[in-house]
């Protein structure tokens, strides 16, 4: 029988009520590469176009998770292999990953060389214009596949329930909607944190082709190192705010 998405007899357990902050933490965890990535695209559309551009992304992000939660069974098909590979059995999940992996490398990469080659910081950060808004939501709504694809089977392998889901869905879409913001004008503000979040969304790229080749990187290790360099940057940061001061 499939999941009922209207089934809504757990709100009077404490145990569902759980099972939704603990999913709400792992959305909020899983979309912190995602805000990364969005302040980034959104960074360069014209300062009046910013804030829609956030929300309209956030809100992609929101409905490819809805939707793929709602087409349960066919994201658990994904896990079915489609062909065999160097004696290794490739799923769908294997694929979307992969070249989820590869546009994400492509991307951080040309954003990397355009930051580099850029004249001044100005240019590097010059709005790319009107025209370019539908571009930069085509971008966004293709990795919030990517994006979603993980979050989905992960909330798949936790509950049952497709209304706690989707509760849990909401609740961090609306979490990440408010501090999204934050997060790209702290961006935005500091080119050497930009930089950082370009080789953090290399390192993304390169575990989502590892796993897609069932390479899997340990997400430990991935947020340790984050986290780390994180860590060494407000340093630098700090640091350097408090030089500009004296």
């Amino acid at each position: 029988m499939a999941p009922n998405p209207f089934d809504f007899t757990w709100v009077t357990r404490p145990e569902a009520w759980i099972a939704v902050l603990t999913l709400c933490v792992l959305e909020i965890v899983l979309g912190i590469d995602n805000i990364v990535f969005l302040s980034i695209l959104v960074g360069k559309l014209p300062p009046g176009q910013r804030q829609r551009g956030r929300y309209i992304g956030l809100t992609l992000a929101m409905t490819t998770r809805i939707l793929l939660l709602l087409s349960i069974t066919w994201v658990m098909s994904l896990t079915a292999p489609l062909f065999t590979a160097f004696h290794r059995a490739i799923t769908g999940k294997d694929l979307v990953l992969i070249i989820g992996g590869l546009f994400l490398i492509r991307k951080s990469t040309n954003e990397i060389h355009e930051k580099l080659e850029a004249r001044s910081e100005d240019e590097a950060s010059r709005p790319l214009g009107k025209a370019a808004f539908g571009a930069v939501m085509i971008q966004i709504a293709l990795l919030d596949i990517v994006f979603s694809l993980d979050s989905v089977i992960t909330a798949v392998g936790m509950v049952q329930q497709v209304s706690i889901m989707i509760t849990a869905v909401l609740l961090s879409v609306g979490f990440m909607m408010i501090f999204a913001k934050t997060v790209g004008d702290f961006v935005g503000r500091h080119p050497t944190v930009k930089m950082l979040a370009l080789s953090f969304l290399i390192l993304i790229g390169t575990a989502l082709i590892g796993e897609g080749c069932h390479f899997e990187i340990p997400k430990g290790y991935i947020y340790f190192a984050m986290a780390f360099s994180m860590a060494v940057e407000m340093l630098n940061l700090k640091a350097k705010a408090r030089r500009a001061k004296h």
